[in-house]
């Protein structure tokens, strides 16, 4: 499957008609407003509460820069439920199917070097055989506000 969108601009303030999850559209509409002018918001903007009920879509990844990795900080529940093993505290390079190469690992490492998001469709490798693809939007987050260090993502099933 191929890439769904390339970087979103980071001047939209609409969702994009890329996005076919409703799941999706509600997240980059947060990210969006949580980035006010900024390129992207901190973590501790992120507030649970308010992303309710998205929550059990999302996940969050630490990003270290050197040597590049991903690390689950939080997985969602339905997320969970969809996945090969329990992931939290992992880092992708540890996972086969997860680690560089694989398309996740390539759209993460775009996100986390560019600081823009990214939509996607990523091939669903899981316990449900009745999935083909999720479609993925991993959304940049940054302490200072120029290194990203977590990526907030969000999965819809197609």
């Amino acid at each position: 499957m191929n890439f769904v969108s390339g970087p979103l601009p980071q001047n939209a303030s609409a969702p994009l008609l890329a996005l076919r999850s409703p799941i999706n559209q509600f997240a980059y509409d947060y990210w969006k407003r949580k980035c006010g002018q900024r390129r992207m918001p901190t973590r501790d903007e992120i507030v649970p509460a308010e992303i309710v009920k998205i929550l059990p879509h999302v996940f969050l990844l630490d990003v270290r820069q050197s040597p590049l990795d991903f690390r689950y900080r939080l997985i969602g529940t339905k997320m969970d439920e969809h996945m090969n093993g329990r992931y939290t505290g992992m880092w992708m390079s540890e996972i086969p199917h997860q680690a560089a190469p694989s398309r996740i690992w390539a759209n993460c490492r775009q996100v986390a070097l560019e600081g823009a998001p990214l939509a996607g469709d990523t091939p669903y490798v899981g316990r449900n055989k009745e999935f083909l693809t999720t479609e993925d939007l991993i959304m940049p987050l940054s302490g200072d506000g120029e290194t990203v260090d977590m990526l907030f993502v969000t999965v819809g099933f197609v």
